[in-house]
């Protein structure tokens, strides 16, 4: 196991590193944002510079952009994919590709993934999982949200001084996502874990220890998933994940392999990204407390100000594209083959979209407007719950500690590519 963890973190991180260290000591600043630390507390100001060098960069490894009209294009082109084909790669590329990924224990960004499949698999996964997860049984779960929220504030009013992530924006979606995918009240714990190792593997750049760590819980979670599924197929239950388990449509269903990876993608990239809309949209609100002012005054603005949390400070900063055949986006030549860095944050920011970009207005009319969810056929298919959680999380929060303040220095994840925080100290007041 070491040697070939070592194979793949070699491959999967620091060869992409090491390219990228070089194009940023050339002067480039999309590849400097991912690897100069400095940068990444404040990502804005280097979004800001890339824009006036141009909406489309050419760097010698990948382009890069921070523009919206150039994101969206991007996103919403079926020329722009997330899988790469094999076949089109040389020799020595495609034995690199085959080293990268644990065929029998992939991450959540790697196939068979929703997030890493192109047409016409992705076509079927998408298909067959929004049969389940309809906004119906999205909207179904909001009483849940607030009973689960309710009984977390109930045991935060205990405390005088805590951890916000740990007491609130953690929990509240994990346990969500464990009722969504069956899993019992004595595996919470764990799976906040493996959720948090799983979402580590979004991130390109991670130390051998860290890429380490997150692959012997990926093995871990690959194990205890199977045993799981086994049970739903015997013994299904009123959960989503129960009902994907056995759902047959036009003759298609998820095999084993495709529904572990749902439950896994689910896990990794569901609740991390809802624990840090919840995080951030604190820290945003306690930063800017005349906007809270507007939203006791006007209660209607708590699900736009989620998505202005997710334009102003967006949970998934960074994704990428390549395209699979010459293109030409927004009057930029693209080559086939080339990568392109899309800097969702910077584009969540482009003033030529959203007026005074840099000021967090929850009653911003075009708020919905962000690519915080993506855009095209990989537009977020938990866009709804993450919605229907973070604003039940932020109104219920404020109401019940209308005093609540920050308690120290937060402390944001290392990550560039999931922006968060791992500490958010604060005061119930």
């Amino acid at each position: 196991m070491a040697r070939s963890t070592l194979l793949r973190w070699g491959v999967q991180s620091l060869a992409p590193t090491l390219m990228l260290r070089r194009s940023a000591r050339a002067g480039e600043l999309g590849p400097r944002l991912a690897v100069d630390r400095s940068l990444w507390d404040d990502p804005f100001p280097s979004y800001d510079a890339m824009r006036a060098q141009g909406d489309l960069i050419k760097g010698r490894v990948v382009y890069a952009t921070a523009s919206h009209a150039v994101a969206s294009e991007v996103l919403r082109s079926p020329v722009f994919r997330v899988g790469i084909n094999a076949d089109s790669l040389a020799p020595f590329a495609r034995r690199m590709l085959a080293l990268a990924v644990d065929a029998k224990h992939p991450g959540p960004a790697e196939p068979p993934s929703m997030l890493a499949v192109d047409p016409p698999q992705h076509t079927k996964y998408r298909r067959l999982v929004a049969k389940v997860f309809t906004a119906r049984a999205v909207a179904a779960l909001e009483p849940r949200v607030e009973e689960i929220a309710d009984e977390l504030l109930d045991r935060m009013s205990r405390q005088r001084s805590l951890d916000l992530v740990e007491h609130f924006a953690a929990p509240l979606p994990v346990r969500i996502i464990a009722e969504i995918l069956g899993v019992p009240v004595s595996m919470h714990r764990q799976m906040l874990e493996w959720g948090n190792a799983a979402a580590v593997t979004l991130d390109p750049m991670l130390t051998y220890r860290s890429f380490r760590a997150a692959a012997i819980a990926l093995r871990d979670m690959h194990t205890w998933l199977d045993q799981h599924l086994r049970e739903l197929r015997r013994n299904p239950g009123d959960d989503l994940l129960s009902k994907l388990a056995t759902l047959e449509d036009e003759g298609e269903h998820l095999d084993d392999v495709e529904l572990r990876m749902t439950a896994l993608l689910v896990t990794g990239a569901g609740f991390e990204t809802t624990v840090n809309l919840i995080g951030n949209g604190v820290a945003a609100l306690l930063a800017n407390r005349d906007q809270l002012d507007v939203l006791r005054a006007e209660p209607s603005y708590w699900e736009n100000a989620a998505d202005e949390v997710l334009r102003y400070d967006s949970p998934v900063q960074v994704t990428v594209r390549h395209a699979a055949e010459d293109a030409v986006v927004c009057g930029y030549p693209v080559p086939r083959g080339q990568f392109v860095t899309l800097m969702l944050g910077g584009a969540n920011r482009d003033p030529r979209v959203f007026t005074e970009p840099h000021r967090f207005d929850v009653r911003r009319e075009n708020a919905r407007e962000h690519l915080g969810f993506s855009a095209g056929i990989h537009f977020c298919l938990g866009a709804s719950l993450a919605r229907l959680e973070s604003s039940v999380a932020l109104r219920m929060l404020f109401d019940r500690f209308p005093d609540l303040a920050l308690d120290g220095q937060p402390v944001r994840r290392p990550l560039r590519v999931l922006r968060g925080f791992e500490h958010l100290p604060v005061s119930t007041g």
